[in-house]
Parts: C-alpha cells; structure tokens; sequence
C-alpha cells in the first residue's frame, strides 16, 4: 500500500477491506508540501460498532489458540515489517514529514518490539501457593481481558500503536487500532501485513477517522475491556472519565515537559551532543524530548553558546532528501504551539539564542517549518518551561545548587522523562532518585528498551508499556479454589 494521491483505503474490518459507513473520506497531506497523498475512509459510530462485534466474535477463538501459535504469527508480521521497511518508512515520511532514515529505523525498531512481546508472551506463567492444606488446591493464572480499544497518535504512528497492539495480541485479546487522522496510511499497510501473515479475522481492525467523535463512539462501546491510548494530558482525561462509565481499564500515556539537569562537572562533549538530538529529533514531536534545560550557572553560558551552535547545524528540509535532520511539522494546529512559546518568551523578556521562527522561502513554502529554537535566559513562569511544546523549542535557564535544579525540575504537572548529566555518578544518582518522573537518563540520552517499563508519573500518565509490565495491562489474574 503506497500513498499515491488517486488511492483510497477503506477501514479493514473482520478480515476485509471495507468502505466507511458514511461515504465519505478524509484528505492525507505531505506537511513538507501540502500536496495531496490519499484519501482514507471517515469511520463514525457505527463502524466503530462493527469493529468492535468483529473484534469481540473473534475474541472467543483468539483467547483460546495456543500462546505458541499467537508468538509465531506476531513473528510472522514483524519479518513482513522488516520486508517492507523502505516501502513503510517511504509512506510514513510522506505523510509525517521525519527524515526517511528514522522513519524507516522506527518500523525496524517496531519489528523488534514485536518479536520481544512474541518472545515474553511465552514466559508467562501461573502460580499455585503451597498451602499446606490437604484438601484444598488454590491456581492463580492470567487471563486475557476481551475486545481492546487502542487509539495511537501521529508523531510515532507505528511504534505506539504496537506497544499496545503487540502486547494485547500475545496475550489473548482482540483489538480495534485507531490510527492519529494525520498519517493513517503507515497504520493501513499495517493491517494489510497481519492479513497476510495469517491472523483470524477480527483479531486486529483498524478504523480510519477525523475529529473526537469516533474514538469517543469507541471508548463509550459497552464491549470493550480495555482502552489504550497515547496522546494529550487533556485527552487522556477526557477518555479515563468516558471509560469509567463503562469500568473499562484504561493505560494511558499522556504528555510530558521533561527536564534536564546539567550540573557544574558535566562533560559538556557528552552532554551537547545528547541534548541536542534529543531536543530536536522528530522536530521535537515526540512526549519525552527534552523540553526544557536547567544549567549550573557557572556552565550556563558555555552550554548556551554550543547548544545553539549544535543547533544551527542541523539541516531543516524534505524527509526524502539526503542529509535532512529535521522534517516539517506535522501541521499548523502543531505548529502554532511552537510560535506560541516564542512569542511569550519573548514577551517576558527572553533571549533568542538561535532560531524562533518559521523558515520560509525555498524548499519551505507550502511546508510546515520551524526553525531549531533555544530560548535563554527562560523564567518558571514562561509557557516553554510549563507546558508540552511539541516542536523545536527548547528553554533553558541556569540554578545555583542541587536542590533548586531538583525543585525547578519537579515544579511541573508532568513527570514523563528526565536527564541528568554530571560526572560525579553519587550526585547524578541522588538527583535521579528525586526527581519526579517515570523514566530517568543518566549521562546519556536515547530511545526506551522494550525490556523495561515505559510510563509517566502525576499528569503523565497511568500505567506502564513495554517490557513484560507492558503484558500485565492486558491479563486479569483469576484465582480457582479446587477441593480434593
């Protein structure tokens, strides 16, 4: 499945290829061009409910295949992903904007993800506790919940949707995916992968749509177990309330503004470098990139200086150029966020120290780019030290000892991610331990293992993906008392 401006793709449905009950179709954008790729079908309410009868009519044959034969088709799709990895990462970079190599490094790091769930779904085990009784026998085991609804966003389509998908599979439950209305044709190929690797119909749907309102008609569907989701805090808000009519269990992993703590003895070599990939990959359209900097202030004019230079590095154009390390952002609504935060710095006083506004002209016209922006001199009340940017624009702002940086670095709803660098590792340890946040990089930045739990703390989220936690959403421990 390429995007190709004259194709549209239907909703695929209990096995099939299938047109959306509305008729009607949404329009996919190359955000580097604004040129047309496709057109995906407008799911609503009611496919949403087919979907979910699909899904909840396979359910009662896909719990009981053997978990064996679940590992080895999940194994099938993530060689047919790894087949396709050009051709995926092709599309996504079309209808995303990332740099071709990244895009397609994701479907390859997606298929790994797959195999390790593959690979943990068979080591889960029940227990029986030595009671000591003698007529009495008591098996704890797991089961798999039901119909799982999961509702990824754009920035990594294909990653976050089968840290959900891979693991609620493998474990015995159905799903209906959801892909983000801005690139919903990496998602389609996708579906088209699980077909042809073998999986019964109805195991996985994917439904296309625009607006709230479809994942709304799916969070409130009285069928479903579960709900999956990633996206905005007020978002996940809004779906942990709407499931709750229905005692849906919810993992919800939500927006973060993670910080990063340089200290007086970091090794600015190490830390630059880290900070400025981490800052602006994906042009900063991702929930865990660093955000926003506190500096010791005797290294703070230093690290200002290089980081903007690392900064004006980097080459901003057309994923499918050679050499570009930033695309476009994925739209206006995204990228107004972004001069937002400039102008409000700004406003208070703030120092540019590179960057801060849209680049225009050739290749940038009729595209969505924003300049790499560092914001110096930033204060706690400014909008690019407190709220989610979801673009590249970075605050940074120097502290005096420790304990400020830790208590600027906590004083934020969000407790996603956080960094530290200093090569004193008893004073890197200690403020790792305190500060607020699910996940924490010491020394060194780069993308979660899929062997370990990945999650936010306070308005970051609830519960925890990947690793074999990642399973544990998905199961629900029955206990069977036997009499002998």
């Amino acid at each position: 499945m390429t995007a190709t401006a004259t194709a549209t793709h239907d909703l695929w449905i209990g096995g099939e290829w299938v047109p959306a009950a509305s008729g009607r179709a949404i329009a996919v954008h190359d955000p580097a061009t604004g040129a047309l790729l496709a057109h995906v079908a407008e799911g609503d309410e009611r496919d949403a409910d087919r979907a979910v009868r699909a899904a909840a009519d396979a359910y009662r044959g896909w719990r009981r295949t053997p978990v064996a034969r679940r590992a080895e088709l999940q194994q099938a799709v993530a060689a047919l992903m790894r087949r396709d990895a050009e051709e995926i990462g092709r599309t996504l970079t079309l209808e995303l904007g990332r740099p071709l190599g990244a895009a397609v490094a994701e479907v390859r790091r997606s298929a790994d993800l797959l195999d390790y769930f593959a690979q943990e779904g068979l080591r889960l085990r029940g227990e029986m506790p030595l009671l000591g009784e003698p007529d009495e026998r008591v098996l704890v085991v797991q089961e798999p919940l039901g119909v799982v609804v999961a509702i990824a966003p754009f920035n990594y389509p294909i990653t976050l949707l089968l840290m959900k998908v891979g693991a609620a599979l493998v474990t015995g439950n159905t799903v209906v995916a959801k892909p983000a209305q801005d690139t919903p044709l990496s998602t389609l190929h996708l579906a088209r992968l699980f077909g042809e690797a073998g999986y019964p119909a109805g195991v996985l749907n994917v439904i296309t749509g625009s607006g709230p309102e479809l994942g709304e008609a799916l969070v409130g569907h009285p069928v479903p177990a579960k709900v999956a989701f990633t996206g905005s805090t007020a978002a996940g808000i809004r779906i942990r309330r709407l499931a709750a009519e229905t005692n849906k269990r919810v993992t919800l992993e939500l927006g973060g503004q993670c910080p990063a703590i340089v200290c007086a003895d970091a090794d600015l070599d190490v830390a630059v470098p880290a900070l400025v990939r981490h800052a602006y990959a994906n042009s900063g359209q991702f929930c865990y990139r660093v955000n926003r900097m506190y500096v010791a202030r005797e290294r703070y004019d230093e690290l200002v200086d290089r980081f903007a230079e690392g900064a004006r590095g980097l080459r901003a154009g057309h994923g499918l150029e050679p050499g570009v390390d930033l695309g476009p952002l994925v739209g206006e609504r995204i990228m107004a966020t972004s001069a937002e935060h400039v102008a409000d710095a700004r406003a208070r006083g703030a120092r540019i120290a590179c960057g801060g506004e849209r680049l225009t002209g050739e290749p940038f016209d009729g595209g969505c780019f924003f300049a790499p922006t560092l914001i110096a001199d930033a204060t706690p009340a400014m909008k690019i030290m407190r709220e989610e940017t979801f673009g590249p624009v970075v605050g940074v702002a120097p502290f005096g000892d420790c304990e400020e940086a830790v208590a600027l670095a906590n004083d934020s709803r969000y407790g996603l991610a956080a960094y530290v660098f200093s090569r004193n590792l008893r004073t890197a340890w200690r403020i790792a331990e305190e500060l607020e946040a699910g996940s924490v990089w010491v020394n060194d930045i780069h993308r979660s293992l899929h062997s370990v739990p990945f999650g936010g703390v306070k308005q970051s989220g609830l519960g925890r993906e990947k690793s074999r936690h990642g399973l544990d959403e998905y199961l629900e421990h029955k206990t069977m008392y036997l009499g002998l």
